[in-house]
């Protein structure tokens, strides 16, 4: 399985699907809370930073999986930033 470096503490398991290779799975909004401390980033930063760098990296079949959990405000963050790419 391959691991996202510095993310180690988003992990929250594996992700498992027939013929396919084991995932790990990390919680989006953590990935986004380590940004903005470790890194010093603010919200809208530390989101575009995961888009187009984490989530938007493809490496293979072992890519890890990107999980958001249902918290609201994080949620209706992200949605709006990908609403403002799509106008």
């Amino acid at each position: 399985m391959l691991k996202a470096d510095g993310f180690d503490n988003a992990i929250i398991g594996v992700a498992r699907q027939f013929n396919q290779p084991e995932k790990l799975v990390y919680d989006y909004s953590k990935c986004v809370e380590i940004l903005m401390s470790r890194d010093e980033m603010s919200k809208d930063d530390a989101v575009e930073f995961m888009e187009f760098n984490v989530v938007g990296a493809y490496v293979g079949e072992q890519t890890p999986i990107w999980m958001m959990p249902m918290d609201p405000d994080l949620y209706d963050h992200v949605m709006e930033h990908l609403n403002e790419e799509d106008d």
